[in-house]
């Protein structure tokens, strides 16, 4: 969930403003609801803990019928780490969890924090937060005219492709060691490569397991196009340098992918690289 999102003087959004190619665009009735839960987030107070949003019937059907379709993808296409997770958490499927209860759910397990934020935050702010065991979800629901597709992070991306993560011992290591090479990368091209370390593995992200490439990305887990097509990229092997320097467009599918050769050298390799990682890493390694 990294990028910006634009807010009145206030600190409120009355009408929100979207992308003229965003589904809901000409929607004043999504846009307005978008605006609404967007007022839930602004009221967090951290000893209150997340408070609830009455999702209507309209987006309980949008949820239900993306978690559902991606179970039945999880089952041929997820590691074997998230669907145990997956499994530990049990999130409702009929209707949109409340980040209360997945917030309850992962922190017992890992002590990971779900903190509800109104839109997309800047990239600094979204790893800093996870330098602190903390992950900044979005609580809206995409339009319901495409519910295969979001063009930016929504609540069933967050909670269905990164709580699973969050809620892993091995991966939640992974994503606070992410944010703490956050706050000691300065240099803004080195944090440009760092994030798109990030995006290749934590967002699309790809073992070998069993025999065959399995997604622990959540990028990938939480899109029922992207979980239809990886198996037709271009997989490379497992490349820090590589992926650091890749472009990537977030407008479509995802022609290239780097994999793991399996879960446990994923999760190490990523620990010893974001533990390693600052401004003298990059200078050293990449920078000419």
């Amino acid at each position: 969930m990294i990028g910006n999102v634009g807010m009145s003087p206030a600190g409120t959004t009355a009408m929100l403003a979207l992308p003229a190619d965003h589904p809901g665009f000409h929607d004043p009735a999504y846009r307005a609801r978008r605006a609404e839960i967007a007022r839930v987030a602004e009221g967090f107070r951290p000893e209150a803990g997340p408070a609830d949003v009455t999702y209507t019937a309209e987006e309980d059907e949008v949820w239900a019928l993306v978690s559902g379709r991606l179970a039945e993808e999880h089952a041929r296409h997820a590691c074997a780490d998230y669907r145990r997770t997956m499994a530990r958490l049990g999130l409702p499927t009929e209707r949109v969890p409340q980040l209360r209860e997945v917030n309850q759910a992962v922190s017992a397990l890992t002590g990971f924090a779900i903190q509800p934020v109104p839109g997309l935050v800047p990239a600094r702010d979204f790893y800093g937060a996870l330098g602190r065991r903390t992950f900044l979800s979005t609580q809206y629901v995409r339009h319901h005219s495409v519910p295969f597709y979001t063009p930016e992070p929504d609540i069933i991306h967050e909670i269905i492709g990164h709580a699973p993560a969050l809620g892993s011992q091995a991966l939640a290591e992974v994503y606070e060691a992410a944010g703490k090479a956050s706050a000691r990368t300065q240099d803004d091209a080195a944090h440009a490569f760092l994030s798109r370390v990030f995006w290749f593995t934590i967002e699309f992200g790809l073992v070998g397991e069993d025999g065959e490439d399995k997604a622990y990305g959540a990028g990938l887990l939480s899109s029922f196009g992207e979980l239809q097509e990886y198996r037709s990229a271009s997989v490379s092997p497992w490349d820090i340098v590589a992926m650091g320097t890749t472009d990537y467009d977030i407008t479509t599918y995802q022609p290239r992918l780097f994999r793991a050769e399996s879960f446990d050298s994923m999760t190490s390799d990523l620990m010893t690289f974001f533990t390693d990682y600052g401004d003298e890493w990059y200078r050293d390694m990449v920078a000419p």
